[in-house]
């Protein structure tokens, strides 16, 4: 939203006030209260008919301050709001001191925001920990680094429609208010996250509404819209409220962000770095971290796709056909038409093509053609089925202002919406996935809730504001699923598989990234996006392998299974059409056929699984995303990882360059060290650097990081769970004696103990190892 007309005008439409001067400073208990008025102070006189912004800055955690300003404080603050700290409030270390030019300063731990001391001044300026070339460069002992800054009209308020007369605010019926914030951008500087975007990596110059929508991977919409941004200048900023945010990244003011929201109120969290490690262990430390998955997901999940036509006989000879290609199928999901049509979501099993669904599920388990079982469900409850009366009449349903249940036609016939604020409503929806975990099924894919009606809707609470519950109905609605997952068999034990999110969704994992086209366009959108969504604090995340629109040439195909397979989740998923590889290719059976390259995928992620479970643990820890991980975490110092989003790191040690052309032909970068190939050794390149390789339909840009120790398994093991720490292959490249270490973990996700590389060459702490494990030097048996 733009409230300017370039650099001089008001945009059309709009009374825009802002923060001019900071006029009064007061200490609060933790940190400082700012009275700003609208226009400079210079006589008694000027503090009348004069609105005001007040500005509250506060410590809120070490290297976190909050920042809050409020045009009328009478204002009703509904909910829902932000589940903040959900881990407990750690104690913050914060003082408020003056410095000898008069400035007032904030610090919280290595963050500080200073207050101008000047003469009638509006300059606020964050800054936080030096890094080691700031301190080499300013040998002050309090050296610090400059972040972002609050200047010359910056802060305000704004009016829609514009007034003619400050008499007409005092009906406010037919008026909308904005608080608006405007940080700013440095020479080069580059913005990134807010969600699962599907456009540019860097977001300068764009226009950001936060408002979760159904509209694919190939628009400005998103599914998962995240209020947090980070800056390649080493801080990120979280927007603290779920209703629509907008954004102008560099897009009304070219050096500044603004984000607006309707209302009295906006808050922010600046946090520091130095680091993107840093600020997203931060960013996590407030908005939640990632529960551990199991070793079970993390294999291939075979789904019947959308629409497709199914029935026991249909599943069993997809199982089938996949164990005799080669390939192993962990999780078996049913789609959508597990139910009869016009009745989702009423948890039944449509039993004209399902006549005994826990024999069947039982059967496959027990035949291993796959170990665990998902099934599609969504928030929506269609009237036709056996779900609605007793949610309707029971009051668990949202409903209009006059006392009707909220319906319309739109995806199911006279559909309805849980009401997730009702208590007895959530208790009701756990009992329904009760009864399918009774059936045998493990796991669950919330689909949908993005469609969140906000007019004419009554919540249960009644203390939440309709425009707030829109994002935020996508926190509850996974967080209700999540727990009864979690209840019934354990917190390491629950998944999802969501689509909508918000900010905090991240604790209820996992997440894929919605209906993209069958194209190599489509492929390079899913990456942009799991690359976004990673600079939110999402562990794990997954999509569509071969697209889920339209049908997959069989060239992209085994292209989208080679990235797909290198995400921390895979599946198989498609609209009308299937995704098992006989049906891609007419059922080629040639070395680069689809069956043969998906079995080549599965084996690799299969003896990767010691490394990737490892990784896994750690990515929960510090905030951190598994795969599609960007460049620049790993390597911030390089300017080029900051607009990198064609390639990601799996985990620490491993960069994937996926193929985008069917020549093969894909160009990539390597940063500064030695990279070898994990498919063949003896290709080893020196970064930084640009490198174009050609790749058959087996290979693809699969590098290992200098002073790197992978753990693989077995060769030949079939599924992803088994003994991590037996058999298995220590392979160590480029080792760095003192530096070079690796995780060892079980297949419970314990942690067992740390293989280093000693200062003699050997591997110190191989005790944990079982059986016959084997140790190679720069190269891997893969």
């Amino acid at each position: 939203m733009k409230f300017r007309d370039g650099m001089w005008m008001t945009a059309e439409g709009f009374n825009v006030e802002y923060a001019e001067e900071v006029y009064d400073i007061t200490q609060t208990g933790r940190g400082i209260s700012l009275l700003c008025p609208t226009r400079k102070i210079y006589t008694r006189g000027n503090t009348l008919n004069t609105s005001t912004v007040t500005i509250d800055i506060e410590a809120a955690a070490e290297g976190i301050i909050s920042v809050e300003t409020t045009h009328w404080a009478g204002a009703q603050n509904k909910g829902p709001h932000f589940d903040l700290f959900p881990a407990g409030k750690p104690p913050v270390d914060s003082a408020v001191t003056k410095s000898d030019a008069g400035d007032t300063i904030l610090t919280s731990g290595s963050l500080s925001a200073v207050v101008s001391g000047g003469e009638h001044p509006f300059d606020i300026r964050f800054r936080g920990a030096a890094t080691a070339a700031s301190s080499s460069s300013s040998p002050n002992a309090n050296a610090s680094r400059p972040l972002t800054a609050l200047l010359s009209r910056s802060v305000g308020l704004a009016y829609s429609p514009s007034w003619s007369n400050p008499l007409q605010t005092g009906d406010m019926r037919d008026f909308k208010h904005y608080m608006f914030a405007q940080t700013q951008l440095a020479v080069g500087e580059t913005v990134h996250g807010l969600g699962e975007r599907f456009g540019a990596f860097n977001k300068v110059g764009q226009a950001v509404s936060l408002w979760n929508a159904d509209g694919g991977t190939s628009s400005d919409q998103a599914y998962k819209n995240v209020s947090f941004w980070l800056s390649s200048r080493g801080y990120g900023i979280f927007i603290d409220n779920p209703g629509r945010v907008e954004l102008e990244v560099g897009s009304e003011r070219c050096t500044r962000v603004q984000a607006s929201v309707e209302g009295q109120r906006l808050k922010w969290f600046i946090i520091d770095g130095p680091t993107p490690r840093d600020v997203l262990r931060r960013y996590t430390l407030l908005t939640g971290r990632a529960a551990a998955v199991p070793a079970w997901s993390f294999g291939l999940w075979l789904s019947t796709s959308f629409t497709t036509n199914y029935d026991e006989a249909t599943v069993r000879a997809f199982l089938e056909g996949m164990r005799e290609r080669g390939t192993q199928v962990d999780v078996f999901h049913y789609d959508c038409f597990w139910m009869k049509g016009f009745r989702w979501t009423d948890f039944v099993f449509d039993s004209e093509r399902f006549p005994d669904p826990k024999g069947q599920i039982a059967r496959l388990k027990e035949s291993r053609l796959v170990s665990k079982v998902c099934v599609w469900i969504n928030p929506y409850i269609a009237q036709h089925g056996a779900a609605f009366r007793e949610a309707a009449e029971k009051g668990y349903l949202v409903k209009r202002r006059n006392g009707d249940v909220w319906q319309w036609d739109l995806w199911q016939a006279g559909m309805a919406l849980v009401d997730f604020t009702n208590p007895a409503a959530c208790t009701w929806y756990a009992s329904c996935l009760g009864a399918l975990f009774d059936q045998g099924v493990d796991a669950i894919k919330t689909d949908f809730g993005e469609r969140i009606p906000t007019l004419d809707v009554a919540w249960h609470d009644a203390s939440v504001d309709p425009h707030r519950m829109h994002n935020y109905y996508a926190f509850l609605y996974n967080k209700v699923v999540y727990d009864a997952l979690a209840a019934r068999y354990g917190p390491g034990e629950a998944v999802l598989f969501a689509r909508s999110a918000c900010a905090g969704t991240q604790r209820f994992p996992l997440v894929w990234g919605g209906d993209c086209e069958s194209t190599p366009e489509a492929m390079a959108e899913s990456i942009r996006g799991g690359l976004g969504l990673g600079l939110c604090g999402f562990s794990f995340w997954s999509n569509d392998i071969g697209g889920f629109e339209g049908n997959p040439a069989p060239w992209i195909y085994k292209r989208w299974v080679a990235f797909g397979l290198l995400c921390s989740h895979s599946r198989l998923h498609g609209s009308s059409s299937y995704r098992v590889p006989w049906t891609i290719d007419g059922d080629d059976r040639s070395p680069q056929g689809c069956s043969a390259v998906l079995a080549r995928w599965t084996a690799l992620k299969t003896r990767l699984m010691p490394y990737l479970f490892a990784q896994a643990a750690e990515s929960v820890q510090a905030g951190l995303p598994l795969s599609v991980r960007a460049m620049c975490i790993e390597f911030p110092g390089d300017p080029t990882c900051w607009y990198l989003d064609r390639q990601f790191m799996v985990g620490e040690s491993l960069l994937a360059a996926p193929v985008f052309e069917e020549s093969g032909e894909v160009q990539f970068y390597l940063p500064e060290g030695r990279w070898t190939s994990l498919l063949d050794s003896v290709v080893v390149k020196q970064g930084p650097g640009w490198f174009t390789e050609t790749h058959d339909f087996a290979s693809m840009p699969l590098y290992v990081r200098e002073g790197s120790i992978l753990l693989l398994g077995k060769a030949g093991i079939k599924g992803v769970v088994y003994d991590y720490e037996t058999d298995v292959e220590v392979c160590v490249f480029a080792g760095k004696p003192g530096v070079s270490a690796a995780a060892v973990v079980d297949k419970t996700g314990k942690k067992l103990g740390t293989i280093t590389l000693g200062e003699d060459g050997e591997l110190a702490g191989t005790e944990v190892l079982q059986g016959e494990w084997s140790k190679s030097v720069d190269k891997c048996s893969v």
